[in-house]
């Protein structure tokens, strides 16, 4: 840490002697990036004091040894300095991994958005993978014949529709059907810090929204799971014998950057950030810039030439998106890659304007929603609402009865403050 500090004052030090030669003229722009240098340096202290479950080998490895082992793991699922995938490390400490589950974008992450993913045979490691993402979601009591012990280790990101909750779900059910303890390693919550968004109505429940609460949930992986058994949300009600390795050195309050893309299109810190509010386009008939290196970080449509400056073009770009919206169609709409997300961390809240204001310009607003949007949104309310020109204040007043419940709930499954 003291290395740290002082890095950032010798950067500190030869920017504020960059400005006294360029006077006035290039001072605030070296100023700005004084701060960036300093924003930096805070996140990498901050990253280095927080240990994911995984890294902390030392609480779970004797509890793996002489059982047969599942796990649920995606390319997030890594350990150490050198990223290294948890199911390497854990199979060169002896430790008998006898089948992986793979959920969507599959164990090693090379498919696209929604590609279906197939049973396989692991390359570097000869382990089956079960694919839970396509003709399953949920593993068969075959699929789970001889396991001990199933551990679930994937980065998520604190939205809803992200389906990494989704396959949780699934897991725990079977777990619990088939009498396997399931161990959670759990890592923070890059969205943890807030709790906004309309509340699902479980009549829409879908993949991208199995449970009643709202669109940014505010919680880890584990947290997650207590409250899918404390509830009653799995089939019959039945409850997953969890053991769970919390995170050390954690708040909510914390901003942490994924060491590694959490999935092929968040590709970057901002899209992350972005996402709980970008993530809506996918359910109308714009471009949120799948099939271009900076997916869901610009919002555009071929119809809205002339209203806004900026474009983009998507392509097609295996193990991203094979088929994106509006492929080969130059878009026009808005560049968020510089959007400062630190509005979002003091505002506590997901960016509405963002979908307002793109339903406004549309031309055809007919043609604006898709199916898809009821399911991302999580019932039929909130495009009635952009339809019949609420205010965001208005619709956000409407959402405060089901995330006041919900956080009540919330509280009762906390780790970490």
């Amino acid at each position: 840490m003291k290395n740290i500090g002082f890095s950032i004052g010798c950067l500190l030090l030869n920017l504020t002697a960059s400005c006294g030669t360029t006077k006035n003229t290039n001072q605030a722009t070296a100023q700005a990036k004084a701060t960036e240098v300093v924003q930096q340096a805070q996140q990498v202290q901050i990253n280095a004091q927080i240990i994911s479950a995984a890294d902390q080998t030392e609480l779970y490895i004797s509890y793996l040894k002489g059982r047969n082992i599942g796990m649920v793991v995606n390319p997030t699922s890594i350990i150490g300095k050198n990223k290294i995938p948890l199911v390497d490390s854990l199979v060169k400490r002896g430790i008998a991994i006898k089948k992986i589950y793979g959920p969507e974008h599959g164990f090693r992450g090379d498919a696209s958005d929604g590609a279906t993913v197939n049973n396989a045979v692991d390359s570097k490691t000869g382990i089956p993978v079960i694919s839970l993402y396509g003709n399953k979601t949920k593993p068969t009591p075959a699929d789970l014949k001889g396991i001990d012990l199933m551990i679930f280790d994937i980065q998520d990101v604190g939205a809803r529709f992200y389906t990494y909750i989704s396959t949780l779900h699934y897991i725990m059910e079977a777990c619990a059907e088939n009498n396997i303890e399931l161990m959670v390693l759990d890592r923070p919550n890059p969205n943890g810090f807030y709790v906004d968004g309309p509340v699902l109505d479980t009549a829409y429940k879908s993949f991208v929204g199995m449970h009643p609460i709202p669109v940014v949930h505010g919680m880890t992986i584990a947290e997650y799971a207590q409250m899918i058994n404390g509830e009653g949300w799995l089939k019959n009600k039945v409850k997953c014998k969890l053991k769970v390795i919390k995170v050390a050195n954690y708040n909510h309050n914390l901003p942490y950057v994924l060491p590694i893309s959490p999935s092929p299109n968040l590709n970057s810190a901002q899209s992350i950030l972005l996402y709980p509010g970008i993530c809506f386009f996918e359910g109308t008939t714009l471009s949120l810039g799948r099939g271009t290196m900076f997916p869901f970080q610009v919002v555009g449509h071929p119809a809205l030439k002339g209203k806004y400056s900026f474009s983009f073009t998507p392509k097609s770009i295996p193990g991203m998106s094979d088929n994106p919206p509006q492929k080969n169609v130059e878009c026009f709409g808005t560049d968020y890659r510089n959007y400062d997300t630190g509005l979002i961390r003091k505002s506590a809240k997901l960016d509405l304007e963002w979908l307002l204001s793109f339903y406004q310009n549309f031309p055809d607003k007919t043609k604006f929603f898709n199916a898809y949007f009821t399911k991302l949104a999580g019932s039929t309310q909130l495009q009635k609402q952009i339809e019949v020109g609420q205010t965001e204040a208005q619709i956000r007043q409407s959402w405060q009865p089901g995330l006041s419940k919900f956080k009540e709930v919330r509280n009762k499954y906390l780790l970490y403050n």
